[in-house]
């Protein structure tokens, strides 16, 4: 199959963006090198609207119907699938703080069961709530800071302030789980390295290389749910993040045929149908199915914010209705991915008495880790 990868709402550094809250990617894949079957169909329709080539931003709602109408015939006759992911900016910045300083791999007052099994999700939920929107740029300006002494200073300040708003959390268990964590990880700075040690792993954190993992593993699923193997992933050219997509693919490459296990509960670690070949970066205006996935992203993008949208508009993304795939990185869809785990059954009498001698010890590690702070 042949990939073809744009993206939308790239605000660079400014991460609050208010007009831009989401990074989003739009994926286009095809058994056919989109490059030379949609040309003529889009050489057409540039002549029909008087343009060299279709900027959805530029045609808008009205313009895009007889587009919309023609990608529509098309993607039925050839199969063409979109797939559209998010990130959501905000959220993303306390996902990372959770996963920097909760991480029971580093963090001794962390237990492994509220990292490493499904546990974790109702943790972070219960974190995410202790943030304002200040804190939550503060957590990321602390992020992405590269001077290791600033960033210590934030850091401190950022989880003493959070501790002062755990009376928000309403029960006793939650607040000492997270007032821990948080002391610990405030004395304990050396362990947690919260900071970006240069530009390149600033950028390895940015929502775009988190929505491109995405990419990356749908335009997996794909080839595996077609029984296709992926011929080529042509991605708009860009000169801030490209290298290091090149980078993150290139890490994904060398980890085919990979599967890791996670523990009980937890979705595996699976790169084993990653795709083989590295990403090809063209400019916009060189690549048909690149005008194409512009257009999809467009109008998913608007559908997404509940824009009003002409009736063509809608039958293009509705055609996708059995192909397409949809994701997001947010808090809200990991509220809704996980929220089955509250109607699980009870264990049995047997498993209920394991866990219980398996969380009695992960208890005494946590208050010996804290108890080794307190004693400095």
């Amino acid at each position: 199959m042949y990939f073809y990868v744009d993206e939308s709402g790239n605000s660079g550094s400014n991460q609050f963006d208010p007009n831009q809250p989401c990074l989003h990617y739009g994926v286009l894949g095809c058994a056919k090198n989109l490059d030379i079957i949609a040309e003529p169909m889009l050489a057409r329709l540039r002549k029909e609207l008087g343009v060299k080539r279709l900027h959805a931003k530029d045609l808008r709602e009205q313009r895009l119907k007889n587009v919309a109408e023609a990608f529509t015939l098309f993607q039925k006759r050839h199969d063409v699938r979109f797939q559209f992911y998010s990130v959501v900016k905000a959220d993303h910045a306390v996902m990372s703080f959770f996963d920097q300083v909760f991480d029971s791999g580093v963090n001794d007052a962390v237990s492994w069961h509220n990292y490493w099994t499904p546990l974790r999700y109702l943790v972070l939920m219960k974190v995410a709530h202790l943030f304002d929107e200040d804190l939550r740029r503060r957590a990321w300006t602390a992020r992405l800071e590269q001077n290791p002494v600033r960033c210590e200073q934030q850091l401190v300040a950022l989880c003493n302030d959070l501790r002062q708003r755990l009376h928000v959390l309403p029960d006793a268990r939650s607040r000492e789980i997270i007032d821990g964590a948080l002391g610990w990880a405030a004395a304990r700075l050396d362990r947690i390295s919260y900071g970006a040690s240069n530009r390149e792993s600033a950028l390895q954190i940015s929502p775009n290389l988190i929505g491109f993992q995405q990419v990356l593993q749908g335009i997996a699923d794909m080839s595996q749910s077609t029984g296709r193997r992926v011929r080529a992933i042509v991605v708009d050219r860009q000169s801030e993040f490209n290298l290091t997509q090149e980078f993150l693919a290139e890490i994904y490459r060398k980890l085919r045929g990979t599967i890791v296990p996670m523990p009980p509960g937890m979705p595996n670690f699976d790169w084993s149908k990653m795709p083989e070949p590295p990403p090809r970066f063209v400019a916009g205006d060189m690549s048909a199915g690149l005008e194409m996935v512009d257009v999809y992203l467009w109008i998913m993008k608007r559908l997404v914010e509940k824009r009003d949208l002409p009736p063509e508009l809608h039958g293009l993304i509705y055609g996708q209705r059995h192909r397409g795939r949809t994701d997001e990185v947010s808090l809200h869809g990991i509220d809704q991915r996980w929220r089955h785990s509250l109607a699980l059954p009870d264990p049995s009498v047997e498993d209920a008495t394991r866990a219980a001698k398996m969380l009695a010890e992960a208890e005494a590690k946590r208050l010996d880790a804290l108890g080794a702070i307190a004693a400095e």
